[in-house]
């Protein structure tokens, strides 16, 4: 019987980067004790919010040995393996990941716009290279497809080591379908921060978040309030959050938790080419946010 190891809140790591636009391992060694100490469940490293796809070969095998140092084996560490080429994907997970990660997010095929058989053999594909869990990932804002409700359960019941669904569509009708009919063992976990609350109600079982890397113990402790059904509790900090959260992603991600990861004295919000550093206006409204948010740092 599957079972899913990552439940509660996941965080979906930012790459910090000096302001000459290098890799500032010291600063992503300090973001990882941050979010642990904070209390998150696990870590996600390589992701699209660690700006992935502008980091060399290199960069990326140093992030995962540091990130992996720097966790020193207290939370699961998830690492991002995903891709347009079915055989690119699956050949990285067949020579096998570093010792120490204890799953594998996987985005859905971006771009090539696959049909839903494309997106069902696809998975199938990569699922069959690893024994490592595996975390779907759905986004369609981003992917230019969405994975529907009924390809997903095909996946949760035909491949063993799919355990779970990282689901930001924001169709709050689609996530309730993949709960409903989901095979004992297989979550939905939220992709989208300020839906976290109303996904987990439904029955969603955690979070792969942005946001909770600034406030990693306010926002681990709205998942474990609502997760124990204590929902009244669990509002307090959502709506703490909530207009902090929109600021964030005004202007894309990661530049808005970048600023707020500097203004916390983290790491620089230094980002590379083609995203753009936020606008002083929005840096403003997020400094000012923060302000009210600092009595639960």
């Amino acid at each position: 019987m599957k079972k899913n190891p990552f439940q509660g809140t996941g965080i979906a790591l930012v790459t910090p980067f000096t302001l000459s636009g290098e890799v500032d391992y010291p600063a992503l060694a300090r973001l990882v004790n941050h979010c642990i100490s904070g209390g998150v469940e696990f870590l996600v490293a390589l992701g699209t919010t660690g700006e992935t796809a502008t980091l060399t070969s290199e960069e990326k095998s140093r992030i995962q040995e540091s990130i992996l140092s720097a966790t020193a084996n207290r939370v699961p560490v998830v690492l991002g393996v995903g891709g347009n080429d079915t055989r690119a994907v699956c050949s990285t997970l067949e020579k096998g990941l570093l010792p120490g990660f204890s799953g594998v997010l996987s985005v859905s095929p971006y771009y090539n716009k696959p049909t839903q058989e494309g997106i069902y053999q696809h998975y199938k594909a990569v699922a069959s290279s690893t024994d490592l869990p595996i975390i779907l990932y759905n986004v369609p804002g981003r992917t230019g497809s969405n994975v529907t409700a009924s390809t997903v359960l095909r996946l949760a019941n035909d491949c063993a080591n799919v355990v779970a669904m990282k689901e930001a569509s924001g169709q709050m009708e689609q996530v309730m379908a993949i709960i409903q009919g989901a095979p004992e063992g297989f979550d939905v976990l939220s992709g989208d921060d300020n839906l976290t609350l109303p996904m987990l109600a439904c029955g969603a079982q955690g979070v792969i978040s942005v946001s909770g890397q600034a406030y990693p113990g306010l926002f681990s402790g709205m998942v474990r309030e609502a997760r124990a059904n204590r929902m009244a509790e669990g509002r307090k900090a959502h709506y703490a959050l909530f207009e902090f959260t929109q600021s964030l992603f005004a202007e894309g991600n990661p530049g808005g938790i970048k600023e707020a990861l500097k203004q916390l004295g983290v790491c620089e919000s230094t980002l590379r080419l083609p995203l753009w550093p936020i606008s002083q206006s929005l840096e403003s409204t997020i400094k000012t946010q923060m302000e009210a948010l600092s009595r639960y740092a």
